[in-house]
């Protein structure tokens, strides 16, 4: 797999009207740069997916 799945719903309001968010210039009065950020277009909320980690169980 080479590229990466779009999230299928929103995490907080399950809506699955989602589009790419487009990153706007970090500036003062927008706050900080955001790549990769979904935007529901069913809450308005904007948000990204982050891989955090693996985990290992010893059994």
């Amino acid at each position: 797999m080479s590229e990466r799945v779009a999230p299928l719903y929103c995490p907080y309001c399950a809506g699955e009207d989602l589009r790419p968010h487009e990153a706007q210039p970090a500036g003062a009065d927008q706050g900080p740069a955001v790549h990769g950020a979904w935007e529901c277009r069913s809450c308005t909320r904007v948000f990204t997916v982050t891989f955090v980690g693996l985990v290992v169980r010893h059994q």
